[in-house]
């Protein structure tokens, strides 16, 4: 698929991803530089080369290491970016925690949060106030099937997905004249750190074999960016759960849910 065009005369329009260093962020960055992209990328930890098997993809690469949980990490961001038109925003910062609510530290639900919703909402807005002003750009938020599932011992974490899954939705509406098209990206159980940081090792969903490969994810995401659908959900399982998900009674949900996501289940 071809990039946006244009409009200020560069060889190669920009992309703007967050979550960018690994899993499915790297792996758009992947697809974006192989499609005409130059990047600016984001993510709260180190790149480890892949700067370098970016730009021999013959984009621009410029890399800023930052907490997008904090308003300070947002504007070092948004710093970088300056006065530069983005044509494509693929906000996929975000992150899970893992165990029961009760027992969880409040920072570290307070991050999630912010990382998963403050941050991806602020950065959206600024961006796609651009966009408007232009009447032209792609936006794709990183949701979740988690969005539709009530997730026991993984709480707060489902309702961050939630939102997101609705706000994109919603904006989509509000954006549908005005040149700017917004995808909500919904994955499922993807082979990525995301089990890892969470502390979920433990658990039957974090060891099952089964799991998505984030390039097939991110490849459905950017094709979906570029032709301006709505939302992707990716593979028949995850598409199977949504549908289930919406018509079953949410505490019976929210049961199955326990028994893949409780500390302890992987050896159940």
């Amino acid at each position: 698929m071809e990039p946006a065009a244009d409009t200020n005369g560069t060889a190669r329009p920009l992309a703007l991803i967050t979550g960018a260093s690994s899993g499915i962020g790297l792996e758009l960055a992947r697809h974006a530089a192989r499609g005409g992209y130059n990047l600016v990328l984001a993510a709260d930890t180190p790149l480890n080369g892949a700067a370098e098997i970016l730009r021999a993809e013959g984009a621009e690469v410029e890399f800023i290491q930052a907490d997008l949980a904090t308003q300070e990490g947002l504007e070092k961001l948004w710093a970088v970016v300056g006065d530069r038109m983005v044509h494509a925003l693929m906000a996929n910062a975000g992150h899970g925690l893992g165990g029961a609510f009760l027992d969880q530290i409040f920072p570290d639900v307070r991050h999630v949060i912010d990382t998963n919703i403050t941050g991806t909402v602020w950065l959206v807005q600024r961006v796609a106030q651009r966009m408007c002003a232009a009447g032209q750009g792609r936006i794709l938020i990183t949701g979740s099937i988690a969005g539709f599932q009530p997730g026991s011992f993984q709480a707060v974490y489902n309702g961050s997905k939630a939102f997101i899954d609705s706000f994109a939705a919603a904006l989509r509406n509000e954006l549908q004249d005005s040149g700017v098209t917004v995808t909500c990206l919904m994955p499922g159980v993807t082979d990525t750190r995301f089990f890892e940081r969470a502390g979920m090792q433990d658990t039957k969903v974090g060891t099952q074999s089964d799991k998505s490969d984030p390039a097939d994810v991110a490849r459905a995401g950017y094709e979906a960016l570029h032709a301006g659908e709505a939302d992707v959900v990716v593979g028949l399982g995850n598409k199977l759960q949504v549908a289930l998900s919406k018509v079953a009674p949410s505490q019976l949900v929210a049961a199955q849910h326990r028994r893949m996501a409780e500390p302890g289940t992987a050896e159940r």
